[in-house]
């Protein structure tokens, strides 16, 4: 991709599924990116789903785009020093500990050697104190993070998070990280070493569960200081996911209170809400509680694709709950091109795009190349110098 954002970025990867999501993203905005895998195959290749016809992961194909496959032996000489000039040609070096390559490949020295190299490691709970050696896969990470405990509801037990949202998580956290010390690099010729716990990053996103946590005394409510499950109740208990007519949908009041108040209005089902003792300011919080019951009733009534629609038009951020096939469907994707096609070995399939657009380094997906098996080849191919 010679006009990708990141065109002339040299990455190696030696990420699993920790990290690999932010490879992917430095590898989507077109930078260079190597990923080795042992002569017996990349352990992720098996990673389900797959595709139907082929056999082929598609969890694979999906977040190890636009990268090219090296097969490397490390057990042999010529391997390990294959590995070597992937590390002395690489500007950036995404990590996660336990992978494969991480440790043959030396970084320490290599860091030592390159002051402009970039490193990129990342950890299930950091490289200290008492759970660094504790193995974390995306559940076991969300629980300990505290993203699980806010899921489920009050007479549930914790929901897991749809596929791996926390390692989606930790991966936009690895890309953010690996573009700011690429930035250091190419400003001050300094690089960086840049470690990015996945924990951090789970706790890093639960900003109002923790504000709640700690300032729960001012906010007059007789609840305990963590808050129990709630399903889809945010913590105000103004945004609620309500149920109507064919399907759940979001609905808030907020931001133009009065806005909704006259669209209740509008549809005669208003109740009380005119009552002059709302419009005290001490009696604001008991308005908004009065109105979210109103709101329940009304939504119960309403088809809700037809109620979606006119929140719109009236500019009201009500949310329609989709399943994944009617995502699958929804026209503003389309009009934008979003799904692109997966060239996998034996068939091709449509999955997602990218997360942004960039006016003048459009994205790009690569065809998915063989495993090569020839250092030479590869690395004269991709410029990385000579494997000898």
């Amino acid at each position: 991709m010679s006009d990708g954002a990141l065109n002339g970025v040299r990455v190696l990867d030696l990420t699993d599924e920790r990290a690999i999501y932010g490879v992917k993203l430095l590898a989507d905005l077109g930078a260079d990116v190597v990923r080795p895998e042992p002569p017996s195959g990349d352990p992720l290749r098996m990673r389900g789903p797959t595709h139907d016809a082929s056999g082929e992961s598609l969890w694979h194909a999906f977040f190890a785009s636009n990268r090219r496959f090296f097969a490397l032996d490390l057990d042999s000489e010529a391997g390990r020093r294959t590995l070597d000039r992937l590390v002395a040609e690489a500007d950036v070096v995404v990590t996660t500990a336990g992978s494969f390559g991480v440790d043959e490949a030396r970084l320490d020295d290599a860091k030592a050697n390159r002051p402009a190299l970039v490193v990129i490691e990342a950890t299930s709970f950091g490289k200290e104190g008492p759970w660094k050696d504790f193995l974390a896969p995306d559940l076991v990470a969300g629980a300990l993070g505290g993203a699980v405990a806010t899921t489920g509801d009050v007479d549930t037990p914790p929901l897991k998070t749809f596929g791996e949202l926390n390692f989606v998580l930790s991966g936009a956290y690895v890309a953010i990280a690996a573009l700011a010390g690429l930035y250091c690099a190419r400003e001050s010729g300094v690089g960086q070493g840049i470690h990015v716990p996945v924990h951090h990053c789970i706790a890093s996103c639960l900003e109002h569960v923790l504000m709640f946590f700690w300032y729960h005394d001012r906010m007059a409510r007789p609840t305990p200081p963590a808050l129990p499950r709630r399903g889809s109740l945010h913590w105000s208990d103004f945004y609620v996911v309500m149920q109507a007519q064919g399907g759940g949908i979001m609905v808030t009041p907020t931001p133009n209170i009065d806005n909704q108040l006259v669209w209740l209005i509008e549809e005669d089902v208003a109740d009380d809400l005119l009552d002059p003792k709302y419009q005290e300011p001490e009696n604001r919080l008991e308005m908004m509680q009065r109105m979210m019951e109103v709101l329940e009733e009304w939504v119960s009534k309403q088809d809700v694709e037809e109620l979606f629609f006119k929140a719109q038009a009236r500019h009201s951020p009500y949310g329609w709950v989709l399943s994944i096939d009617k995502v699958a469907e929804i026209p503003q994707l389309e009009a934008r091109d979003w799904w692109t096609d997966y060239e996998l070995k034996d068939a091709g399939t449509k999955g997602p795009g990218t997360p942004y657009r960039f006016s003048e380094t459009p994205w790009q997906m690569r065809e998915v190349g063989e495993i090569e098996t020839d250092a030479d080849a590869l690395l004269g191919e991709i410029g990385w110098g000579s494997a000898s």
